[in-house]
């Protein structure tokens, strides 16, 4: 009996040509918006504009492995092309929109690229621009011909041209496309993906039929996906995300893509769509946030009033939901009003009433806003991965969300923590090397009993239930005396998760048994605080001592605490008498810490943690806005939490 992972096909073209047999013209396979109007195209038309352009490519001389880069907006040409070429056994080789010439020379040379497919005149630019450093490509194919009529270089080359050969090679060969397809095997590379190269040149992530087919099989099982789903294609195509989401999903599952109008109108376009599906980065998830608090302080005083009266149910429903608690008929029926009232007009303005599941990839988003929008009914889940094991390894699971977690492993990816807490990913989502680049593919990738790993370079940790904790990056771990290893990042990123907590800098290093933390309150949200309980304070030295804002911040280092091994959780932590200043040299413009000059100026405060004693008398000069220069001192309290 097969199981539900395995494989019916060995590519997505192969599964493409099913569903246009069981589809034809009876179902929309994309949809696309064209001056206001959803133009809609079924699987028999998208299927013969695909045969066209992959017979047309074999007209023009592809052969099997032959890399073709692409660049443009996601539309339905771009499509076409994409699927037309790996029909024939080319590789997609995606590039952002956004990339400048250099970057764009250097991606299309090194693929060995023979042919650019790109959207429009800004591409074709960009490409004629650096003609004379990409000297294997043979031909640009562009189809938004706007500006381009006058161009007359043989170099260039109409989609709807590479398509007229390709009808006349389907009237000599009637069957040839479906040949060629047929003869595709899952070893076979469908995409190479350009990482980013933050450490050095983009590297070519090689990409099998194989990796992406099972990548989507076994995201399904978490996720099922259905052939009446409509997926908004928003994502760049140079990036895994789309292909996992977006085209292999269409092509296995039927799923319908939907084309934006403009990069511009994608919001509207997905609120008029209405989604099964959907994955922002954790900034637009902020921005989200933002946007409805401001539209509800906008709002009239009744809707005003109803959002305050069902948020917090909202919020008790989401915490049993997430946990996997039941939740009682009473609580059922007055967040049912809620939705009725409350949540459900704010799910329509986001495009999200048929909503099943969203997803958070990269920078962690804060637990406050996690809960925010499963109180909205919103079931937005983290996902780890990375391009070199196909898309995700771990997300979060319905029923089983936790705020400092990635999530567990997807079905059938294994996950190891190395000896030196680096997270290795394995199965048959591990991608097929580095393209001329065997170096970097030796050092990337290890077998361990007969299972492919992925060595991502990242730190974590596989907690007691399962769920990985993404910490950072290896390099940027820290190694205390005792052997144990930390993050500072991912304390202090997590300890300003806090509205109470402004700033933190984590301590520690290899002449040190333990973490310490100099934490900085948010003073308009503790003064608020105190205010709403009658505690007096005077400056904010004087409130940052108070032992009532201790036992706030101290609850708050208590629960991070958790997420972590007990080797690595902060054991002493100081509230300092002022605000890391940008002014004085103590963290950048962007907000980012200077720790050498952090730990020089604050060196007193850090050694009396460490001692063991419990107060310390600091004398700090400042510098205040109008350019006058004082002295603070203050009897600074030690916290101990062990």
């Amino acid at each position: 009996m097969k199981r539900e992972h395995e494989r019916e096909h060995e590519t997505i073209l192969q599964y493409f040509l099913a569903n246009v047999r069981r589809y034809g013209d009876r179902k929309v396979a994309l949809r696309q918006k064209e001056y206001g109007i959803w133009q809609e195209y079924s699987w028999q038309r998208s299927y013969e504009e695909i045969r066209d352009f992959g017979l047309g490519m074999l007209a023009l001389g592809l052969r099997r492995g032959d890399r073709v880069a692409t660049v443009g907006d996601n539309d339905r040409f771009y499509l076409w092309g994409y699927l037309g070429l790996v029909g024939v056994g080319g590789v997609q080789v995606g590039l952002f929109t956004d990339a400048t010439a250099q970057e764009a020379a250097y991606v299309v040379d090194h693929s060995d690229a023979r042919f650019v497919l790109a959207k429009d005149q800004e591409q074709v630019d960009k490409m004629l621009e650096i003609r004379d450093r990409i000297p294997k490509v043979e031909r640009v194919i562009y189809w938004d011909e706007r500006g381009l009529w006058n161009y007359d270089d043989p170099w260039l080359m109409r989609f709807q041209e590479v398509q007229e050969l390709g009808r006349r090679l389907a009237q000599e060969e009637p069957r040839r496309f479906e040949e060629e397809v047929a003869q595709g095997q899952a070893q076979e590379l469908v995409i190479q993906c350009y990482t980013s190269g933050t450490t050095g040149l983009p590297k070519g992530a090689m990409i099998s039929h194989g990796n992406l087919v099972d990548a989507t099989l076994i995201f399904a099982q978490v996720d099922p996906r259905y052939d009446t789903d409509n997926h908004v294609s928003l994502l760049p195509l140079g990036w895994i995300a789309e292909h996992v989401l977006g085209v292999a999903p269409h092509c296995i599952f039927g799923i319908v893509l939907n084309f934006p109008e403009e990069p511009e109108t994608v919001r509207e376009n997905v609120r008029e769509i209405a989604p099964e599906g959907i994955l922002y980065n954790s900034r637009l998830w902020d921005v989200l946030v933002g946007e409805i608090q401001v539209r509800i302080n906008d709002a009239s005083w009744i809707n005003r009033k109803l959002y305050q009266l069902f948020l917090p149910i909202g919020y008790r429903v989401a915490d049993r939901r997430m946990t996997g608690e039941r939740i009682g008929l009473g609580l059922r029926l007055l967040y049912a009003l809620g939705d009725l009232a409350v949540f459900g007009p704010i799910r329509d303005k986001l495009g999200f009433t048929r909503l099943r599941s969203a997803y958070t990839a990269g920078a962690a988003l804060s637990p406050d806003a996690v809960r925010f929008f499963h109180a909205l009914g919103v079931n937005l889940k983290q996902i780890y991965g990375s391009t070199e094991v196909t898309g995700g390894a771990t997300l979060h699971r319905d029923g089983d969300i936790k705020f400092h977690t990635v999530g567990k492993p997807a079905p059938q990816v294994h996950i190891r923590i190395a000896e030196d807490g680096e997270i290795w990913v394995g199965g048959s989502t591990v991608f097929q090397g580095y393209y001329k680049n065997p170096e970097a593919t030796a050092e990337a990738i290890v077998e361990e009993d007969g299972i492919r790993y992925f060595r991502t370079g990242d730190a974590g940790y596989l907690d007691e239930d399962g769920h990985l904790v993404y910490l950072d990056r290896v390099k940027d771990m820290i190694t205390l005396a005792t052997g144990e290893r930390f993050s500072p990042q991912f304390i202090e990123g997590r300890l300003k998760f806090s509205p109470y907590i402004r700033d933190v800098m984590a301590i520690g290093d290899p002449s040190r048994e333990f973490v310490t933390a100099l934490v900085v309150m948010d003073f308009g949200n503790v003064s608020l605080w105190a205010e709403r309980r009658g505690l007096a304070f005077t400056t904010f030295t004087d409130l940052s001592q108070r032992p009532e804002v201790y036992d706030l911040v101290r609850q708050a280092v208590e629960e991070v605490n958790q997420t972590l091994p007990p080797g690595a959780r902060v054991r002493r932590f100081v509230l300092m008498h002022k605000e890391f200043d940008a002014d004085e040299g103590e963290m950048t413009r962007s907000r980012k810490l200077r720790r050498n000059v952090l730990y020089d100026r604050y060196g007193e405060i850090v050694e009396a943690m460490y001692c063991g004693r419990d107060r310390v008398h600091v004398r700090t000069p400042v510098r205040y806005q109008d350019g006058t220069e004082g002295v603070i001192q203050a009897d600074l309290h030690i916290a101990s939490l062990y």
